[in-house]
């Protein structure tokens, strides 16, 4: 179908309906525009979403710990990833789509006003030519009137006798004249209406239709454009539905991962304390001389200290419940080797060596920061490994740089990494430390380590009360140790009880006190040297070090030893050298083996 044969005469038409098609590109335009904007909008309202919900840097640690929390963490990064698939939608669609719009729209103007000022021009030859048609059919008509009329004045002057034969020749010489010009006159208008006609059909048979059918180009060019844009931008949309499809496979799974049993075993890693279960509250006979202590879990007899030293006043008692009263956990005692056990756990190290956490904390918490300085040794190491390879090249190849250039910092990494060996030995011996402490019910921690204290006799006197039903406790049944710690003692308690330290390297005095309670203990592991410390490991020097102050024993590199007491955070391990000879050396000189590690 041609708009040439088929709308010949509906040229006006076809203009105004080029028009609405530049008006509708002009209207797609803008909705490809609004389009573009929606969906940014929502790309990043939903990036704002996804920010607002997600947690802060100091939350990640605990999203990471319980599956419902990491798992919606992954549903805001599958939500974020979504996000960007709307982003790339719209920048597609402008830079893409929106471009060929605007681009037709501006093709389509120019080529409709050429179409028209050929279609104008081609009005205007007929016009012009039906003009001259019009005007020689005018003096057709003209001339034709005149000759009628001359021929009408000669007949009347040859039938007047009146008139001279001259007259009468003149008035026939004028009707010749006039027929003369109305036969020009006809032929021109004959040959000009020829002429018309044939610039009228070339008009409607060619001329008009070439400008109709550029119109009908340039119309279904414009139709199969915006076709194949609502093809792109399905095309578009579709190439990002994969994404979309996995982020939504994403969420999926991030939903199956979240495990209520994972959950409810985290929260028991996280926060048990390992502290056992207390114990039934025992019976207080009060008709007796003594009470029996109800802050030993198993119903172990209170010391006699109390009884030898009286009761704590009761302004005391008042002042202790003012300040909190029962302790860490609501439970005191008056044992004096119990205020020194406190007063060890709250000391400054204390908050290093997590010991103010519970036990399973402590350990995490230990665990933890060795794994992080074995990160930063790896990194170190790699780092010097380098640097070495950099100073190999550089020896070969000394147009490279100077090797002398890198001495200094591979200097400073050793250092760094002997520092940070150190510091993991350190939090090492802590682990190793708390993994051989015995359990807290059951067994008693060796009373002659770093961190044990003088007990007097009286503190082993055991009453011989006990609860109705019950068997009486033995009067050599060893003090239970428990998690359940009791509040320090005020300084007045102290002054009054006498002044107790806690040694940081025992003496002779203190070990030959402590001597005579040894065998009322079992202990868990290792030998008795003569003095009464138990060989717990073996170790060897990694360094040499020259003994510089009192108690302290020098050795060569490699000299294998055998240690008697872990270091207990002051940062020197007790050893037992062959030729008997026994002192203290710094433990980051040395590579233990503990006895225990075999055990386990």
């Amino acid at each position: 179908m041609s708009w040439g044969t088929e709308l010949w005469d509906q040229y006006d038409t076809i203009a105004t309906h080029t028009q609405k098609g530049i008006d509708f590109c002009e209207r797609f335009t803008h909705f490809l525009k609004d389009r573009c904007s929606i969906e940014l909008k929502y790309a990043s309202e939903l990036k704002k979403l996804v920010k607002s919900y997600q947690p802060k840097k100091k939350e990640e640690e605990e999203y990471q710990q319980y599956s419902w929390a990491a798992r919606f963490w992954d549903v805001l990064k599958e939500l974020h990833d979504l996000a960007g698939q709307h982003e790339v939608i719209a920048e597609n669609t402008q830079g893409q789509v929106l471009k060929d719009v605007q681009s037709l729209i501006s093709e389509m103007k120019q080529q409709r006003r050429k179409d028209l000022q050929d279609g104008a021009k081609v009005q205007d030859q007929l016009k012009e030519s039906l003009a001259k048609l019009d005007k020689s059919r005018r003096n057709y008509e003209k001339a034709f009137k005149m000759a009628e009329k001359a021929t009408d004045d000669y007949r009347k002057a040859d039938a007047d006798i009146n008139l001279s034969r001259a007259e009468v020749e003149k008035t026939r010489n004028m009707m010749m004249i006039k027929n003369n010009q109305c036969d020009e006159s006809k032929n021109e208008y004959a040959a000009q209406l020829q002429q018309t006609n044939q610039h009228q059909r070339d008009h409607y048979t060619q001329q008009m239709p070439s400008v109709f059918q550029q119109m009908q180009s340039m119309e279904e060019n414009r139709i199969n454009k915006i076709k194949s844009m609502v093809k792109q931008i399905a095309d578009i949309e579709r190439s990002v539905v994969p994404i979309i499809n996995t982020c939504i496979d994403g969420m999926v799974k991030a939903s199956d991962g979240i495990s209520a049993e994972e959950d409810s075993k985290a929260v028991i890693d996280k926060y048990k304390s390992g502290f056992p279960i207390p114990a039934d509250i025992p019976f207080e006979d009060l008709s007796n001389s003594s009470v029996i202590d109800t802050s030993n879990a198993n119903g172990t007899p209170k010391n006699s200290l109390d009884n030898r030293k009286g009761t704590v006043s009761d302004k005391k008692k008042n002042r202790k419940d003012k300040k909190g009263g029962g302790g860490l956990f609501g439970i005191f005692t008056s044992s004096k080797s119990a205020r020194i056990r406190i007063i060890g756990l709250l000391g400054e190290e204390s908050k290093e060596d997590f010991s103010d956490l519970p036990p399973n904390q402590q350990r995490k918490a230990l665990n933890r920061k060795i794994d992080e300085f074995k990160k930063e040794i790896a990194r170190e190491t790699a780092e010097r490994e380098g640097m070495l390879k950099m100073k190999d090249v550089y020896v070969n190849n000394p147009a490279l740089g100077d090797p002398n250039a890198l001495e200094k910092k591979i200097e400073e990494n050793a250092q760094k990494i002997d520092s940070l060996q150190a510091e993991m030995r350190k939090y090492q011996g802590y682990l190793a430390n708390m993994d051989a402490k015995p359990s807290p019910v059951g067994q008693r921690r060796n009373s002659l380590s770093d961190d044990s204290i003088s007990q007097s006799s009286t503190n082993m006197e055991m009453s011989q009360t006990s609860l109705p039903g019950q068997p009486p406790v033995a009067a050599n049944e060893p003090e239970v140790y428990t998690d359940e710690w009791p509040e320090p003692p005020s300084d007045e308690e102290f002054e009054e009880e006498g002044t107790v330290e806690i040694r940081k390297k025992p003496d002779k005095k203190a070990i030959d006190d402590e001597e005579d309670h040894v065998g009322e203990f079992e202990h868990a592991e290792g030998d008795f040297d003569e003095e009464g410390f138990p060989v717990i490991g073996t170790c060897r020097a990694l360094y040499i070090y020259e003994a510089g102050n009192e108690g302290s024993v020098a050795m060569t590199e490699g000299e294998e030893m055998f240690v008697l007491e872990q270091d207990q955070g002051d940062g020197w391990t007790r050893v037992r050298k062959h030729d008997n000879s026994e002192g203290f050396v710094p433990t980051s000189y040395i590579q233990c083996h503990f006895y225990d590690q075999d055990e386990v």
